[in-house]
């Protein structure tokens, strides 16, 4: 659901970018003098990351579908480490390959990277297993496609009633599908790299 420059009204990019830029502020602030094994799976995730995201199927309204992969690392590492990790990809990726603008990386890393960061990291520590991370996928990835639609339609887009049941509709499968997904790479991890889980969550 990467939003490309131009799309969005500037009252929106203001307060995307406001709130975003917030974010990473706190992200920094909280991994200054984080233990030194935790940048290795973090440069893992961040691969992991963007290369999930690039695959990517257009969708009515200039976004497009993915997934995510975010949940996952929230889920492995943390909310501000995996906000920050998504913040990375989310730039180089419109800055390398125009998924996504520059000027409207507040509001793609607020759908895709705050929502999926804190949110999912926040249902998943209701009850920190296997299905909570699964349903905290789903939810986020129906969330984050909401507020993109909204995005839109404040900014004179997309007409609400056509694009957000398009939204919803494509990115309920998709949120289907990355659950199964996150659900198998926790049993992976649980079986394989058990000491994984036990990273510190930041």
């Amino acid at each position: 659901m990467h939003i490309p420059d131009g799309f969005l009204e500037p009252k929106v990019i203001v307060f995307t970018n406001f709130v975003s830029f917030i974010i990473v502020l706190l992200g920094l602030k909280k991994l200054k003098n984080i233990n030194p094994e935790r940048i290795p799976l973090m440069g893992i995730l961040a691969c992991f990351v963007f290369v999930l995201q690039t695959v990517a199927f257009p969708v009515v309204g200039g976004t497009s579908v993915h997934l995510e992969g975010v949940v996952l690392t929230s889920v492995l590492l943390g909310p501000f480490s995996s906000s920050i990790i998504v913040f990375c990809t989310l730039f180089l990726q419109a800055l390398l390959f125009q998924h996504g603008g520059i000027i409207s990386l507040g509001a793609n890393f607020l759908n895709i990277g705050i929502i999926g960061s804190f949110l999912g990291y926040f249902i998943w520590n209701i009850n920190q297993t296997k299905i909570f991370a699964s349903l905290a996928t789903f939810i986020t990835t129906i969330v984050s496609a909401t507020l993109c639609c909204f995005e839109l339609y404040l900014s004179k887009k997309i007409v609400l009633s056509v694009g957000l049941p398009t939204m919803l509709f494509s990115h309920f499968i998709v949120g289907i599908i990355e659950s199964i997904f996150v659900y198998g790479i926790l049993s992976f991890i649980e079986k394989i790299f058990p000491h994984i889980l036990e990273f510190k969550k930041i």
